[in-house]
């Protein structure tokens, strides 16, 4: 039973339903086809004529999606897929960028994500009542506004995820970067990606932009002569931080999980760090018991209990992509329609033979 057709048969699998989906326009297959090329005037109109020819199919980044109908054989690239490997359906957000590094410089979301989506981390979320405040009424705040905040932690603790979620509580579009998309082919074309950036962000204010993996542009500059010269992206992100153009009811989010190899001077930027932890054993309980109600197949009635104590080490996104996709995937390579324990041990026994860091802060250092 492929994931296809789990999907037809199964509604809890939407829950493996694409949330964003960026695709690059590439052309057609063989040369001397038609040269027309298809320019998109309506973006909603795209999105629902894409969603409807493209439901069900599985998206990974790297593929290709073809077009069936008004261009056949027309190719689109994928870019970004979030989730990872999910399939597109009804309520995907699909956006079309010419832009050669896959940053599309008017993408923003509004998601479905609600802060009891993310398990555990209750001190980020509380820490994260102020930058709410701010959006609901930046006036209200002035000059005293929480502008530039770092989440910093172990990948897969859920950063990204309360981003979305404060913006989805707040009703405000967030503008999700990953720090890589901003180095440009050129000299200059970082620096002027930024600027752009928080110019449309300042269009759509109140606005969170996001940017994830800050590292990769904002390493400590002893570094930076290893990967290149970034250093006019970081000034140009340092100067739109330091508030010298006034961006009224804009908040800057940044997160990394090596927030010890930060360059000093953007380190300092920022108001607030808030800290995401790895789950311990009651989280990671509740982490198996919440997406195990959206599996496509029956589990077996098994001691959770025990088998949270065997993921020490793991962030949220491991227990779910390597311990419960995986048992899930096994089950169905196997044509089973039951999940066993033997399943989930048989994972967590292969996962527990590599080895993890003693101290969780090892992971981001």
């Amino acid at each position: 039973m492929n994931a296809k057709k789990i999907h037809e048969n199964n509604p809890k699998f939407e829950k493996y339903t694409s949330e964003l989906l960026i695709l690059k326009p590439e052309g057609y297959p063989l040369s001397g086809m038609m040269e027309e090329y298809p320019v998109i005037e309506n973006r909603d109109v795209f999105e629902f004529y894409a969603r409807e020819q493209w439901n069900g199919h599985i998206a990974r980044k790297g593929d290709y999606l073809f077009d069936r109908r008004m261009f056949p054989d027309f190719a689109y690239r994928i870019i970004e897929v979030e989730p990872a490997e999910s399939i597109i359906g009804n309520s995907t957000s699909i956006i079309v960028t010419e832009e050669k590094n896959g940053f599309p410089s008017t993408l923003e979301i509004k998601g479905s994500i609600k802060f009891e989506d993310v398990i555990g981390q209750e001190i980020a979320k509380q820490k994260c009542r102020l930058i709410e405040r701010f959006l609901e009424d930046p006036e209200r705040f002035g000059k005293w506004a929480p502008r530039n905040i770092l989440f910093f932690g172990p990948s897969g603790t859920g950063k990204t995820m309360l981003a979305k979620a404060l913006a989805n509580k707040t009703d405000v579009l967030i503008i999700p970067v990953k720090a890589t998309q901003l180095i440009g082919e050129y000299v200059g074309d970082g620096a002027r990606q930024i600027h752009q950036l928080y110019d449309r962000a300042e269009e759509m204010a109140p606005c969170i932009i996001f940017i994830d993996e800050l590292d990769a542009i904002a390493l400590d500059r002893k570094f930076q002569e290893l990967r290149g010269d970034v250093s006019e992206i970081v000034n140009a992100l340092l100067t739109e931080m330091d508030g010298i153009m006034e961006r009224e009811g804009v908040c800057t989010i940044c997160s990394t999980n090596r927030i010890y190899s930060l360059d000093s001077a953007v380190r300092s930027r920022f108001e607030e760090e808030i800290e995401f932890v790895l789950p311990g054993e009651e989280e990671a309980l509740r982490i198996f018991e919440s997406n195990m109600k959206t599996f496509p197949l029956q589990v077996e009635n098994c001691n959770f209990q025990a088998l949270a104590k065997k993921t020490k080490g793991l962030s949220g996104r491991d227990i779910v992509e390597k311990v419960l996709k995986s048992a899930l995937h096994q089950a169905i390579i196997e044509d089973r329609e039951i999940v066993t324990c033997k399943d989930f041990e048989n994972v967590l026994a292969k996962l527990g033979k590599k080895e993890f860091p003693k101290d969780p802060s090892e992971l981001y250092v």
